[in-house]
């Protein structure tokens, strides 16, 4: 044992941590997972969110409650090993360190001198005096011995395990405490102290193989409970016992043998482990074999490495037609194998001969026959039969099929079939009855390992495949495809455009020529001569059509023969069309508001032309001669090839709408010009020229001029309609007059007769 001592200063409401570097004893082996000490963080204000963090982060990991996990498992090198625990405020992001120092445990049998003055040398916390540069070591006050139990202890509990003191027992009535895993922390109880006297005492037998150590922090206060030392950290290592059996990690092993295989060759691996210590003779396990079933061709074909579980064969004479399986029973020791003190299992391992490739594929017929249609993929033309006498369905037996010769261009493929073992010829390429109409093919069978050494292969594992290609019925189809035109728009109806035909490619066959029709044609601008394939306009050809995209137009026409069955494809007829100056350019926008002062009045126009280069830009623009109110009060300006700007020419014209004819004149040649209205909206303006009265001219319709001349219009309808009226009353006062002037006896309708007869004679008529 051999003294541990910290630091002790006072202490004051200061956040951070109340050291700068804390030292602790850990055992040398570490597992990922395992606590190994708490550091401790002072704050001042209960509400602060402190997070923690490692500068060496894949391997410490330090929880929000201060205690710091292995992140994995390794093994502490003898000089002590250092890292930084950092603290930092979430919100306002400040940062504390502090530098921890692990220092492996001493071993705990035989330790030497030399130990003994590593762990006297462990380097406690260092505190920095104020108005003084250097670093100062305090006086040390702690005294702690390090603890190693064995585990499965029988008691009695509580037992004690060492004493704590701290040397201000003498002036100060002290309280001694440990926290931690196995103290105050899950599982808990398992470690007590008497808070008087400082005795640690374990409470419970203890477990290695649940929990190989325990690493407690001491803590010293007086009776106020104000701390009066810095705590301390203990590290209790549970001392492993030979409690645990060998476990294999599978019952029964299976493995492998090739027959013939020569002594020495690797079968398999048998695996068992110890919960016990690895590093230790309770986990040190050694193997080796019981038993042999059965026990020929010698009782001893094979052996096992005692150490890695290895097992090879010794011995020569495997024959998987005599035994095609061995039985060995295994066992595993651990204390080194010791047959006295070490705890032993059994498990089974099966061993299977294998079959070795003695035996060659041999065809069944020396010639197979097949044949296929011409352009057929995929499909099967013969079935190649074999016999192999090794185990079926094993490497040794499952054949693979290689042409050797009669197909350079690639055009089938053998596959083989899992069951069967035979050989499925598939044509994987079309194949031309007009080029090619049969195929001799030389085939090759082989297993999937080799033959075993001084195997050869015999004659009849090589074969001839004759395969017939038979002629049928093949679209025909467009030379080229597509076929592209170069043609300038505007060509009139009725004009020949091109010869689009197609070719038939089976010229083995008795039939008549092909025929020619439209399929699609989206602006109905072009028929086909069903015999010879002359394509003609039917409407002009307009590039600016919707149905042309990117100067392109397509078509689409049917080529069909009469053969049996009846076959026809298709062509596609790609038009370019070529753009001329067919249209004038016009102005956009239709509609523009002007203020009816002379600033601001700019309005921007733009020429537009369904043309393209040459015959679009750049535009001219004018304004005609008549009427000669339009020069009068309006001017334009060009400011680019495609834009121009017109304004008032007077410096106050009447709110009103007026239409502006612009001529505009593109880049053709010819040139292509029109002359296009624009409607202009005249209105009253704000400083920021925009129109306050647009409702009243939009009202207005038209100028003062116009609508006066719609008043008067309006007048003279209802005078008209008003001596129309008129007329009507006086018309029927004199109807009225001249039916009282009329006898009744002589009304004429008294003297009309009826008949409801057909055909009536003289007298009748």
């Amino acid at each position: 044992q051999a003294p541990i001592k910290a630091t002790c200063e006072d202490m004051s409401c200061k956040t951070g941590f109340p050291e700068d570097v804390h030292s602790a004893v850990v055992s040398r082996s570490v597992h990922g997972g395992q606590p190994l000490l708490n550091v401790r963080f002072r704050s001042c204000d209960a509400n602060k969110k402190i997070h923690f963090g490692s500068s060496e982060p894949e391997d410490f990991r330090i929880g929000e409650d201060g205690v710091v996990y292995a992140e994995r498992s390794f093994q502490l090198s003898a000089e002590p090993t250092e890292f930084v625990v950092s603290a930092q405020d979430r919100e306002t992001q400040e940062e504390w360190q502090m530098r921890v120092k692990l220092t492996p445990e001493p071993a705990f049998a035989g330790t030497s001198e030399k130990d003994q003055k590593k762990i006297e040398d462990i380097v406690f916390p260092w505190q920095q005096y104020k108005h003084s540069s250097p670093l100062k070591r305090q006086k040390r006050d702690w005294v702690i011995p390090p603890i190693n139990l064995p585990e499965n202890s029988r008691g009695p509990f509580p037992q004690e395990l060492v004493r704590i003191r701290s040397d201000r027992d003498k002036s100060l009535s002290l309280r001694y405490s440990v926290t931690g895993p196995g103290a105050d922390q899950p599982p808990t109880g398992i470690f007590i102290i008497n808070p008087i006297s400082g005795q640690l005492s374990v409470t419970k037998p203890l477990d290695r193989e649940q929990i190989a150590s325990f690493h407690l922090r001491a803590h010293a206060v007086d009776v106020n409970g104000n701390q009066v030392e810095n705590p301390i950290d203990i590290v209790i290592n549970v001392i492993d016992m030979n409690d645990n059996r060998p476990e294999f990690l599978h019952q029964v092993w299976n493995g492998t043998v090739p027959e013939g295989s020569k002594p020495g060759t690797y079968v398999m691996t048998v695996t068992a482990i110890d919960a016990d210590d690895p590093n230790a003779q309770n986990g040190m396990l050694r193997y080796r074999i019981l038993s042999q079933a059965p026990s020929s061709p010698s009782p001893n074909m094979f052996t096992i490495n005692n150490e890695t579980g290895d097992i090879i064969t010794v011995a020569a004479g495997l024959d998987r037609e005599k035994v095609q399986q061995y039985t060995l029973i295994i066992q595993a020791t651990d204390m080194e194998g010791n047959p006295t003190y070490g705890l032993s299992n059994t498990a089974t391992a099966v061993i299977t001969v294998t079959d070795v490739n003695d035996n060659p594929p041999e065809f069944t017929a020396m010639t197979f026959y097949g044949e296929v249609p011409e352009n057929r993929v995929d499909v099967i033309v013969a079935n190649l039969t074999v016999t192999d006498k090794d185990q079926p369905h094993t490497p040794a037996w499952n054949a693979m099929y290689r042409m050797t010769g009669g197909d350079p261009t690639g055009r089938f493929t053998i596959l083989t079939d899992p069951n069967s073992n035979d050989g499925l010829v598939t044509v994987v390429k079309p194949i031309d009855f007009e080029t090619n109409r049969m195929f001799v093919l030389t085939v090759a069978a082989e297993n999937q390992v080799p033959l075993a050494k001084g195997i050869q292969h015999p004659p009849q594992s090589t074969a001839t495949v004759s395969i017939t290609v038979i002629d049928v019925n093949e679209s025909p189809y467009f030379v080229p495809n597509p076929k592209l035109v170069r043609q300038e728009e505007g060509l009139l109806a009725g004009s020949m455009l091109t010869t689009f035909t197609a070719q038939d490619p089976d010229r083995y066959m008795q039939q008549t020529s092909l025929r020619y029709s439209k399929l699609s044609d989206p602006a109905n601008w072009l028929k086909i001569d069903p015999v010879n394939g002359q394509i003609t306009t039917t409407a002009v050809l307009d590039r600016e059509s919707i149905y042309v995209q990117n100067n392109m137009y397509n078509a689409t026409f049917l080529a069909s023969d009469n053969g049996i069955p009846p076959m026809s494809g298709t062509g596609t007829l790609q038009i370019h069309l070529l753009d001329i100056n067919d249209n004038a350019p016009q102005v956009n926008p239709k509609e523009a508001t002007t203020c009816e002062t002379l600033q601001p009045n700019a309005i921007n126009i733009t020429a537009v032309d369904p043309d393209i280069d040459p015959n679009a830009g750049p535009f001219a623009f004018e304004l005609p001669d008549a009427p000669a109110s339009i020069k009068r009060n309006w001017t334009i300006v060009r400011i680019s090839g495609d834009h121009a700007q017109l304004s008032l020419r007077i410096r106050f014209l009447e709110a009103g709408i007026y239409d502006v004819p612009i001529v505009i004149t593109d880049s053709g040649n010819p040139h292509a010009s029109s002359t296009s209205v624009l409607k202009v909206k005249v209105c009253q303006c704000d400083i920021n020229g925009d129109c306050t009265d647009v409702d009243r001219i939009v009202g207005a319709g038209l100028g003062t001029g116009a609508i006066i001349a719609i008043l008067l219009c309006i007048i003279i309808l209802l005078i008209l309609v008003l001596m129309f009226v008129v007329w009507m009353k006086r018309r029927d006062k004199e109807r009225q007059a001249k039916q009282l002037l009329i006898d009744p006896e002589d009304d004429v309708r008294d003297n009309i007769l009826k008949y409801d007869e057909e055909g009536g004679g003289e007298e009748d008529q």
